[in-house]
């Protein structure tokens, strides 16, 4: 890579969302879980009905509806507080990439990177999310590229730089 790649931008509500539901996803086997969720209950409310005793039946659809309330949060509600309760969201990121690292400014910070810091990666259809911890990651939502060049040269680099890359169509 011959240039440096140099993005400024502010995040969107819909752009950390995104992000967080896509790494949400990426851990979960999502489909298994709804699979999972509609059999408890399917099979609760039958056994509250035909058995003689509903107490088990009426355990499995509350195992079931409270197992569903929990995706629910993770979805739906959990990355929409995270977004408006952090007030690094609303800063305006400048951020430089080159092979020799990355340069982060924001209002409160000025800092130099290193390429190392970052262990993996999820591509989906909307974002980058560039991990460097378990649960830490760094979003660069790709409406945020100039061109469609400029895009690709950030997709070579950290083919080139991040050592586990996930890819996702949706």
């Amino acid at each position: 890579m011959d240039r440096p790649i140099d993005l400024t931008f502010r995040y969107s509500e819909q752009d950390i969302v995104r992000a967080m539901r896509a790494h949400i996803a990426s851990r979960l086997r999502l489909k298994v879980d709804i699979v999972v969720v509609l059999a408890l209950a399917l099979f609760g409310a039958y056994s509250w009905r035909s058995l003689d005793s509903p107490v088990y039946g009426m355990v499995l659809v509350g195992v079931s509806a409270v197992f569903f309330l929990v995706l629910i949060a993770a979805f739906g509600v959990l990355p929409v507080v995270v977004f408006r309760r952090e007030a690094k969201f609303r800063d305006e990121y400048s951020l430089t990439f080159s092979a020799e690292g990355i340069h982060f400014r924001t209002v409160h910070i000025d800092s130099q990177l290193q390429w190392s810091m970052y262990n993996r990666a999820l591509v989906d259809a909307h974002s980058f999310v560039l991990y460097y911890g378990v649960r830490s990651f760094t979003v660069i939502p790709k409406r945020v590229f100039a061109t469609g060049d400029q895009q690709a040269a950030f997709e070579r680099l950290i083919e080139m730089k991040i050592p586990a890359i996930l890819k996702k169509d949706s």
